[in-house]
């Protein structure tokens, strides 16, 4: 089974190649790291064996910081791997790690590939952030005695029987040292349901709940705040996607009838986005100011477009109010926890299949509330924005729900180690 799946792989990387080469057209960032991709690349300095962590996107990189910077701790003579599969995810890792961590692209699931990469950065194991079953990935750290830790691991129902469907593909991936740390029960029930083995799973809860807010961001946040917004009210739409930004931008629109001087910060989820939402405000005449001018949104400019990478969290902490993208479209929401964690009241649309639980939690303890269209996501903001003490009540409870369910990292490390 796994032959046909490497033929089936081998006919589509030529086509992956030619994605990234298109998309390298309008962002040069999808042309780096090419090689890397196919296992080239540096070999590692010295003899020591590393700590490889894969972490696939701009997400799952930051929920894994505070698992890299205890490895890091813990293991201060080790080296430390990070691996994605996406440039938003790299520049993540980038910004976060540089200078202490070797960064570098997954390569594409091919037993050549993947074997030049394991020989180049001599892991002594392997953390997978949430869900990434790669075959031949798992086939050549079993070939080479490389344990495996499935970090924060999750699993939907349409994945098990997607899964399920494809035999003993997958059951083989757990039949040699493979540790599951699943997200909760649930996620251990289906994980067992597509082969992995009882004994080697364990309920770890969610990584992303020991997200580290640096207090330094908070501090830049609030000068960024009295730079560039004065006294204004200021919600910001944290990544969104295409479809979702006229969706904000009406909500925008009619907020404004009622509270003239509001700003809304709009964050597009993908940096090759970032000149289309531009082209977008244009045509639709809004008056706007791009963070790369670096300069104060003056008072006839309604939207401030954030089209800089890794200033989200910042940005988060410079407004009043939040708004999680990802979810009045049929992505499946993103982060809310970052926004909670600093006390913002949030608002999310009802696509929240990424990260369901706790979208769920935070909905139920007040911290989250839902809206459906453009019309009710104006008139949550309108109430938030005019209520200090609803806001400051809906971010207690935030902060307070990340709070308790914290602890995750702790019990991951206990499994790698």
């Amino acid at each position: 089974m796994r032959r046909l799946y490497t033929l089936l792989v081998c006919l589509a990387v030529p086509i992956a190649v030619l994605i990234l080469l298109w998309r390298s057209l309008r962002d040069h960032s999808y042309r780096q790291g090419l090689g890397e991709r196919f296992g080239h690349g540096a070999a590692l300095a010295g003899d020591k064996h590393s700590i490889w962590v894969h972490a696939v996107s701009l997400g799952e990189v930051s929920a894994a910081a505070p698992l890299v910077r205890e490895l890091q701790r813990r293991h201060p003579g080790t080296p430390l791997v990070v691996t994605c599969a996406t440039p938003t995810g790299r520049a993540r890792a980038v910004a976060l790690f540089a200078g202490s961590v070797d960064i570098r692209y997954l390569p594409y699931d091919l037993p050549g590939a993947m074997r030049r990469c394991l020989r180049r950065i001599r892991p002594q194991r392997l953390v997978i952030m949430e869900t990434e079953l790669w075959p031949n990935l798992f086939h050549e750290c079993a070939r080479q005695g490389v344990p495996i830790v499935l970090a924060s691991a999750r699993l939907s129902e349409k994945s098990v029987a997607r899964y399920r469907r494809c035999g003993g593909l997958f059951r083989e991936l757990f039949a040699h040292d493979v540790v599951v740390g699943a997200q909760s029960a649930t996620d251990a029930t289906r994980f067992a349901a597509i082969g992995a083995d009882p004994v080697r799973i364990h309920v770890v809860g969610n990584l992303k709940f020991d997200i580290g807010i640096d207090a330094q961001a908070q501090i830049e946040g609030r000068s960024l705040r009295s730079r560039l917004f004065a006294a204004r009210p200021v919600w910001i739409a944290g990544s969104t996607h295409e479809g979702e930004e006229e969706q904000v931008l009406a909500a925008q629109q009619e907020l404004r009838r009622q509270l003239p001087d509001a700003l809304l910060v709009l964050v597009p989820r993908h940096p090759n986005r970032f000149d289309a939402v531009a082209g977008l405000l244009i045509r639709r005449g809004d008056a706007y100011i791009r963070r790369s001018a670096d300069c104060p949104a003056t008072p006839a400019q309604t939207v401030f477009l954030l089209d800089t990478i890794g200033e989200l969290l910042k940005f988060y902490a410079a407004a009043d109010v939040a708004f999680v993208g990802g979810s009045l479209v049929p992505i499946g929401g993103h982060n809310l926890l970052e926004p909670a964690a600093l006390g913002l009241p949030v608002l999310s649309g009802p696509a929240d299949g990424n990260a369901r639980q706790i979208a769920t939690m935070l909905t139920d303890q007040g911290a989250v509330r839902r809206v459906a269209n453009a019309r009710e996501l104006a008139a949550a903001l309108f109430e938030l924005l005019t209520d200090p003490a609803l806001r400051s009540r809906m971010g207690a409870l935030g902060r307070a729900a990340v709070s308790a369910n914290r602890g995750s990292v702790a019990r991951v490390l206990d499994l790698i180690t």
